[in-house]
């Protein structure tokens, strides 16, 4: 995974998600909504048919003077310990159904 800062303030980053997929991005949007000190969180991505870009532009904006790069961070941990999760629960139910 590619990641390109297109634009940083204080509360504000814009930033491009090379090589993923509506997938990846609504799961990472997801996380963001819930992390504290994120007041939006949103991504675009335009078919190449458009004529747009073809990578995902991921947009953050904070408050409370949370750093948008600490936000995530912190929901990619999120995102990171959930698949762990996820993981270990499924190799729970394939051990109980042997």
């Amino acid at each position: 995974m590619e990641l390109r800062v297109l634009e940083k303030t204080d509360e504000e980053l814009r930033i491009e998600v090379a090589g993923e997929d509506h997938t990846f991005m609504n799961v990472l949007k997801g996380a963001l909504l819930e992390t504290d000190g994120v007041a939006a969180a949103t991504y675009d991505m335009n078919p190449e048919q458009s004529g747009g870009q073809t990578e995902p532009i991921l947009s953050i904006k904070t408050e409370d003077s949370v750093d948008p790069l600490d936000a995530l961070e912190t929901a990619s941990d999120s995102v990171s310990d959930r698949m762990g999760t996820l993981y270990r629960n499924i190799e729970d139910a394939f051990a109980s159904a042997a």
